[in-house]
């Protein structure tokens, strides 16, 4: 897949995307919101969005969709930023041709959060939904009729387990969607080790809004 760096100010956010090398027609969009580790604080930062998530798959495999990976400054936090996330979601319209109908959102840890309430500000542009490590408003949940996969270690101490099982049992109490929680037992923090392989990304591009 071809690798392109996006770091004028045309957009919201600078980000890396990954794009087949050929294209033919509208194409699923995969939006991944990175954890507070990779944080940009200037332009030679911008590589730290690559160093979790699925960017090692798109790096060795051709996927039939576009993976955008934006950055957030290190002065704010992904749940502060949903209106831009909004912004930005138009802009990507723009700058490439996707297939609304298959709008996929995930993130880790923060982004995990970040994936949590941008799905809940607005459900209705998602397909699909992978939060790993984070924590929304169960009191929201009403909203997510999309389907939802989500990941959390048992032995997390940074972002509690009962942050993504409180989630999902609100969700399920409505929700008729593939409505999916993994606890990776003996796993802490780092749950996107095993989250992002090809399974997760094959099932957010089977899934299409309705």
């Amino acid at each position: 897949m071809k690798r392109l760096v996006y770091e004028d100010e045309r957009f919201k956010f600078p980000f890396i995307a990954y794009v087949p090398e050929e294209i033919n027609g509208k194409l699923p969009l995969v939006l991944q919101l990175h954890g507070a580790g990779e944080y940009g604080r200037g332009k030679e930062e911008l590589v730290y969005v690559e160093r979790l998530g699925f960017a090692h798959l798109f790096e060795k495999e051709e996927f039939p969709c576009i993976l955008v990976m934006p950055q957030c400054s290190s002065e704010t936090f992904w749940p502060a930023q949903i209106p831009n996330l909004r912004i930005f979601m138009d802009q990507i319209e723009e700058e490439f041709e996707i297939d609304t109908d298959r709008v996929y959102l995930t993130g880790i840890s923060m982004g995990g959060y970040g994936t949590w309430y941008m799905a809940l500000a607005y459900p209705e542009l998602f397909a699909a939904i992978a939060p790993v490590c984070g924590g929304g408003m169960m009191w929201r949940a009403n909203v997510l009729t999309m389907p939802v996969w989500a990941f959390h270690g048992t032995e997390d101490e940074v972002t509690y387990p009962m942050e993504s099982i409180n989630m999902i049992h609100a969700i399920r109490k409505h929700s008729k969607e593939d409505v999916r929680l993994s606890l990776l037992d003996g796993v802490g923090h780092d749950a996107w080790v095993k989250a992002y392989g090809k399974e997760l990304i094959e099932w957010l591009l089977s899934k299409k809004k309705a």
